[in-house]
């Protein structure tokens, strides 16, 4: 989104909660969220909502428990675990909360006014939502009665096409957080139904795990390509420390169309970062400093020391020369409608790539893993720019391909973010190579699977920015039908 003429800060957050709230199966309002901006004369930061390991108020017996597993064809096959033990606590409305606070104009009944004029007219399912949903709408979405309930038709199968998703008791949560801000989601009386449902059940996500909650303010990371100096989600994050090291790798490629070479040096950049980012960054007891050992190497380009869904982003750009990126995601889902609040709980203990140590291994207040990458970058001549994609570890291949495109490569946004995709998958005991079918490998030795062009699994990657000779643009990604808007605000 592009914004003109109004506070670019209030509009990213209402976008971002209208996204939460109109996406079901790819996010929540129980999600977690990194915010990265830049205001000018400032220096850029990211807001870290990432979510947390809970389970303070709860006997060692509860741990281990309160889930099931479900296996489902997205993506080529994915094996999550749902249910009220995989419900991690979720930071986006404290992060959104703070953002408020250091830079927001309007008030709360304002800011979620857009959500609720959507939920109380109803909204259809997005074409990606559907897409994952029809894989678990019932094995991860139909277990528990509110969260079926508000999916399916009185016959029981999938909401269609032409049908409207209505979830009345979620309207009456907004109504809340208008009259009391965040704070009634993490000490008040939404708060009191989640932890209610949470003892009823066996979940481990407590009162004090909410109450204690807090959002961290960090300064971002940041590195020069081309003209642009980027700032994107630090460490303990995962998604901007990955992918500020594959830029760098690609030591200023491609020149200008991505030619197979340049695919081939991308193929083995992305097989020497996620390699390392498997065997030796998730594994560090301390992340900021094994990005700092991850980085040190970049600056060495040495690629041999390396080698051994769902999501929802919202940019927003305006001519007020800010730029805000956010990312948010509730995992794959848990499956659980908090009854009386109409909020979907997030499974993020229960994605196997943020929990490496296996179900409910971490010490309760510790920030899982985040692929999340929300980024911003500014330019010599003024011209700012937000950027960030969904796509669990997609996230970062996809960003580092399209901003290698346009910064190095001088392609249009656009264009750089049509262009297709290779994703390298790292295994315990093979290295695949995930393509677009329209993509040039040349001669690439390692095996490949290949997808169909544009295909969702690769990302969603959302751009908006600002420059001082044309303006304000946006543009969204075909593989999931991006929305953008370029509108003047009050």
């Amino acid at each position: 989104m592009a914004a003109a003429g109004g506070n670019t800060v209030d509009a990213t957050i209402a976008a971002a909660i209208t996204t939460m709230v109109t996406e079901p199966g790819m996010v929540s309002l129980s999600a977690g969220g990194y915010i990265t901006v830049t205001v000018p004369g400032e220096q850029p930061v990211t807001i870290d909502g990432g979510v947390e390991m809970p389970g303070r108020d709860r006997p060692e017996s509860w741990f281990g428990g309160a889930v099931r597993e479900v296996h489902s064809g997205y993506g080529g096959g994915v094996t999550m675990t749902v249910g009220h033990g995989s419900v991690a606590t979720p930071g986006a409305l404290a992060a959104l909360d703070l953002l408020h606070a250091r830079s927001g104009r309007l008030g709360w009944p304002d800011l979620l006014e857009p959500a609720a004029a959507a939920l109380r007219s109803g909204f259809p399912l997005g074409r990606s939502a559907r897409h994952y949903l029809e894989f678990v709408h019932e094995t991860a979405f139909g277990w528990q009665p509110d969260s079926h309930a508000a999916l399916h038709g009185p016959s029981g199968r999938l909401i269609g096409p032409d049908e409207l998703v209505r979830i009345p008791a979620l309207v009456d949560s907004l109504e809340v957080l208008a009259s009391h801000g965040a704070e009634a989601f993490y000490r008040g009386a939404l708060a009191d139904l989640i932890v209610a449902d949470m003892d009823a059940n066996g979940g481990l996500l407590g009162a004090r795990d909410l109450a204690e909650y807090e959002a961290v303010l960090r300064p971002a990371l940041g590195s020069e390509h081309g003209r642009w100096q980027l700032a994107t989600n630090p460490a303990p994050a995962v998604g901007g420390v990955t992918l500020t090291a594959m830029l760098s790798l690609l030591a200023g490629r491609p020149t200008g169309d991505w030619t197979a070479a340049d695919v081939a040096h991308l193929v083995a950049v992305q097989e020497a970062v996620l390699s390392y980012r498997i065997h030796h960054f998730e594994a560090a007891p301390d992340r900021v400093q094994a990005a700092q050992a991850l980085l040190q190497m970049v600056d060495r380009r040495d690629l041999a020391a390396m080698s051994s869904p769902s999501t929802a982003h919202v940019s927003v750009a305006g001519d007020d020369g800010v730029a805000c990126a956010v990312t948010v995601s509730a995992g794959y889902g848990s499956g659980l409608m908090t009854p009386g609040t109409g909020i979907w709980q997030n499974n993020c203990l229960g994605e196997p790539e943020l929990n490496r140590g296996g179900l409910h291994s971490l010490r309760p207040g510790t920030r899982l893993l985040s692929n999340m990458a929300p980024s911003v970058a500014t330019r010599g001549d003024g011209a700012v720019l937000a950027i960030g994609s969904p796509g669990a570890d997609r996230i970062s291949t996809a960003l580092a391909q399209v901003l290698a495109g346009h910064m190095h490569g001088r392609q249009a946004l656009d264009e750089a973010i049509a262009h297709p995709r290779a994703h390298v998958r790292v295994g315990p005991d093979a290295t695949v190579v995930d393509v677009e079918e329209d993509l040039d490998l040349g001669n690439l030795e390692l095996p490949v699977r290949t997808f169909p062009a544009q295909a969702m699994y690769f990302g969603g990657v959302g751009a908006a920015w600002w420059e001082p000779d044309t303006g304000l643009h946006a543009a969204a990604d075909p593989r999931r039908a991006g929305a953008i808007r370029i509108s003047a605000l009050a």
